[in-house]
């Protein structure tokens, strides 16, 4: 299950062009639930990018640099150790 958050959010549909209407202060939020896959593989010469997908085929695609996933790791080992999500 996608789930996502505009906030702020307003468009003007023109002859099938989106364009922004009103100031930039436009936020989103975006969740996804259920995940039935997941990837991880470069992107570009100094990314890794972390693929998700749900039964759907919605997906999250997000894009970070090497010391990111190295603290994202640390995170998940932090969590093996310490969280009954894990046991």
């Amino acid at each position: 299950m996608l789930a996502l958050t505009l906030e702020e959010f307003m468009v003007e549909l023109n002859d099938g062009a989106i364009k922004n209407v009103g100031p930039n202060n436009k936020a989103a939020t975006v969740k996804l639930f259920d995940v039935e896959s997941t990837e991880a593989r470069e992107f570009g010469d100094k990314r890794v990018k972390l693929v998700f997908e749900d039964e759907d085929d919605n997906e999250i695609q997000v894009s970070l640099f090497p010391e990111d996933v190295r603290a994202l790791a640390d995170d998940i080992e932090t969590l093996e150790e310490e969280s009954p999500a894990f046991d």
